[in-house]
């Protein structure tokens, strides 16, 4: 099988993928393709502006910056944000397409090395020819019409492929995008499921943990995501002997305080809307989790989440009524029977959602939401005896909540 690396020397989750790409190639018997592309130049075409990231609400900007950090320490590589952050590869991107291929790996790497842990502008041509230098290249090869018609012609193939953003790897023709998807690819090459720690290698340092933990989940059943979270997050949390205790939020509320868009997703570009609505099944399946999208969305869950407050115990039936089954939870009756089928008192938790203490119970707890940092849901607050809380965000990050509560500690933590 064909292991397709599609990258810019730019973006630091392309880096994280980096040094683990070849790892994962070798122990498939994959042939691995290094692709160089231009990342600007996709967001470019894709009209994404400077990408993502620019348009980021300050919490969002926030919590991405501390995940990267986080990711590169779980992986134990050494990572530090450049001055001048994102520097312009496109000479170091026509360095590496205009090399010979088996020269290509070795180049990445320096490249990678100079930028986010050396510090090195390689945004100054004296740096990359330096670099080239080094690996017995001609510098001139970067600043030929070959060299630069390589690199567009690459940008424009990832493009036809489907890429929005690195790093993106193909297993043949399937697209997973992100360093935190490497594992759905081994599955893909192995046929069978991989956890991220069995592709990652255990995290470092490991405490061992005197108190029982606690993993408190701000959530809103209107999100496909934190549907996938809260289905798993009580198993994970249970192997760990640690408690969960579910925290129902207004997404909506949070989103408008936050100044992030109502339906994030509806501000995503087609080829990034294709794949995340794969993506969601991609890990509806590594979780072995039943999945429907709903044909009600966006569901309004205002009710549903007061339910919720009053009986934490609703939660997965809920979840699985919205994400299973295709009910629309914001329709009284429906959430009546969906209650009465699973064994509550649907009329009665009801009624109870319009109680005055429930309806400011569910504002305060969208209120710490946003004092806390969140941007979205499922948000994970991970509580330790001794150690300040983790905040993270997303069902992907699941395996980290997981190495938490086995007692890995973060620096800074």
């Amino acid at each position: 099988m064909t292991l397709a690396f599609y990258y810019d020397i730019s973006c630091p989750y392309a880096y994280l993928a980096s040094r683990q790409i070849e790892t994962l190639a070798a122990h498939h018997g994959a042939t691995l393709e290094w692709r160089p592309i231009l990342l600007g130049g996709v967001f470019k075409a894709l009209g994404s502006g400077d990408g993502p990231m620019a348009s980021f609400a300050p919490a969002k900007a926030m919590v991405n910056a501390q995940d990267m950090i986080r990711q590169a320490q779980r992986w134990g590589v050494p990572l530090e944000v450049p001055a001048g952050h994102p520097q312009r590869t496109v000479e170091a991107m026509r360095l590496i397409v205009a090399a010979p291929e088996a020269l290509r790996p070795a180049l990445t790497h320096a490249l990678y090395r100079a930028y986010w842990v050396e510090g090195r502008p390689v945004s100054a041509p004296e740096t990359v020819a330096q670099i080239a230098r080094e690996h017995g290249l001609d510098p001139a090869i970067a600043t030929t019409a070959e060299a630069k018609a390589a690199l567009r012609a690459r940008t424009d193939e990832a493009l036809e492929r489907g890429v929005f953003g690195v790093p993106a790897v193909f297993v043949d023709d399937v697209l997973y995008w992100g360093a935190d998807r490497l594992h759905l690819a081994a599955g893909a090459l192995s046929g069978t499921r991989h956890t991220p720690a069995q592709l990652q290698g255990p995290p470092s340092p490991v405490v061992a943990l005197a108190e029982p933990s606690r993993v408190r989940v701000f959530h809103d059943f209107s999100s496909p995501f934190s549907y996938l979270g809260c289905s798993n997050v009580a198993q994970i949390a249970a192997q760990a002997g640690a408690t969960v205790e579910w925290m129902p939020m207004l997404l909506g509320a949070l989103f408008h305080t936050i100044g992030t868009p109502m339906v994030p997703m509806s501000t995503f570009s087609p080829p990034k809307t294709r794949y995340y609505a794969r993506d969601l099944n991609d890990w509806a399946t590594w979780w072995d989790t039943p999945f429907r999208f709903t044909s009600h969305f966006p569901l309004r869950t205002v009710a549903a989440l007061r339910v919720a407050l009053q009986e934490p115990a609703t939660t997965p039936c809920l979840y699985e009524a919205a994400w299973v089954d295709d009910l629309d939870i914001s329709d009284g009756e429906v959430l009546i029977e969906v209650l009465d089928e699973a064994g509550f008192d649907g009329t009665a938790l009801l009624r109870g959602t319009q109680d005055a203490h429930i309806k400011a119970q569910l504002r305060a707890n969208t209120d710490e939401a946003r004092a806390l940092g969140a941007c979205g849901a499922p948000t994970f607050i991970v509580e330790r005896a001794g150690l300040e809380p983790v905040m993270l965000w997303g069902q992907d990050r699941l395996p980290m909540v997981a190495d938490l509560l086995a007692g890995w500690v973060p620096d800074g933590a």
